[in-house]
């Protein structure tokens, strides 16, 4: 087979490197090369791609689309018509969307992958603008794709009821998770040193938006320090992201907290997130609604206790090695952190349990995974 792969989330400085769907595509394309020998893969980018030639393999193609640099000054259309004459030029067997939407000018047979669908459902939580790709471009590639992947049961439930797509259509494969850094406790210490953090705190990563619970988070966190001081004078909140959409109300809710109990970090870098990872007590992510919920993963991967919520796909990520909760009480998450904070034996046993459940999410198993609905949309 030809498979064509759209890569052109990975790599990119304007929506950072590796991060959301780009890292999903990266690690997934990464481990496809490295287990299948026998097809040939076409990789498509654009111009803000300075690394693709790592991709490069014997059996692999780089293409670049024409004039991606000036996008923005090209009619939606036409810039559609001119990413489908490219895809119509490799002549490709299959053709993978990482991204949740095909180009409309492309009718061969196609795979898409789906993350989440929480604009659909909570419209409130993202900007208010009409948005071609959300009310046209997304509904009409998951109701022509040959076959649509979802990222976990929960987000394929989604898929039926909003697009009511037939349900064997859908394959749930689940994203996997890259080995963690483990610097020592010494390296991470210095990594964090500029920051002055209490030796103890729960940390939240993530993105700072509405769906992830922030302003409730903190509300519940600073109450409990002030009901409980002594178990708490040497225990801090740490958040960790970019800015998002309406940050201005989670940065007011971190600022009216004048105790020094809760800190906000800003956007960190790989190694800083590794160090927040190997030194923090808890991990801390009441959201609304996840897709996946890689960030879960990635602190479970690190062997800490995860407290998070019982909704989406949450609980199917987590299982039983993290404490859920329901993100919409205050006094759930203050409960299921005070447990955590309290007990030691806890912590540990949360920690040994959430190294053996990120053993489920392998990206090898997803590349494997998806190359099988590549060959069942090739047959027919």
């Amino acid at each position: 087979m030809r498979i064509g792969i759209d890569c052109r989330t990975i790599l990119s400085p304007a929506h950072g490197e590796k991060a959301g769907v780009g890292h999903y595509t990266y690690y997934l394309v990464k481990n496809l090369l490295q287990i299948d020998q026998r097809n040939t893969y076409v990789l498509f980018f654009d111009h803000r791609a300075n690394n693709a030639h790592e991709f490069k393999r014997r059996r692999t193609e780089i293409v670049r689309f024409p004039l991606s640099e000036y996008k923005r000054y090209l009619p939606y259309a036409y810039s559609h018509l001119m990413v489908s004459r490219t895809l119509n030029q490799a002549q490709l067997d299959v053709f993978h969307a990482p991204a949740n939407s095909i180009p409309l000018q492309y009718h061969k047979p196609t795979v898409v992958t789906v993350h989440d669908l929480a604009i659909y459902q909570h419209p409130e939580w993202f900007p208010p603008k009409q948005n071609f790709s959300i009310n046209v471009l997304v509904p009409k590639s998951v109701q022509r794709a040959n076959a649509v992947i979802a990222v976990s049961q929960s987000t394929a439930q989604d898929i039926r009821r909003q697009f009511k797509v037939p349900a064997n259509h859908i394959r749930v494969i689940y994203e996997g998770y890259a080995a963690p850094q483990l610097p020592t406790k010494l390296g991470a210490y210095r990594v964090l040193r500029p920051w002055h953090l209490q030796e103890h705190y729960l940390l939240y990563i993530g993105t700072l938006e509405p769906r992830k619970n922030i302003a409730g988070l903190i509300t519940a966190f600073d109450s409990l320090a002030k009901a409980k001081p002594k178990r708490y004078h040497d225990v801090q909140l740490v958040i960790a992201g970019a800015k998002g959409y309406q940050f201005h109300k989670n940065y007011e809710a971190i600022q009216a907290v004048k105790s020094g109990h809760i800190r906000y970090v800003g956007y960190v870098t790989g190694l800083q997130k590794a160090a927040l990872l190997r030194c923090a007590t808890a991990f801390v992510f009441p959201s609304f609604y996840e897709g996946f919920g890689l960030p879960v993963v990635e602190a479970m991967s690190y062997g800490v206790p995860v407290i998070t919520s019982n909704v989406a796909s949450l609980p199917e990520v987590v299982g039983k090695a993290g404490v859920l909760v329901n993100p919409q009480s205050t006094r759930a998450v203050q409960q299921a952190i005070d447990r955590v904070v309290g007990s030691a034996a806890l912590r540990q046993r949360l920690g040994r349990a959430g190294r053996q459940r990120v053993k489920q999410f392998s990206w090898t198993k997803c590349a494997q995974e998806t190359l099988q609905v590549y060959d069942q949309v090739y047959h027919g």
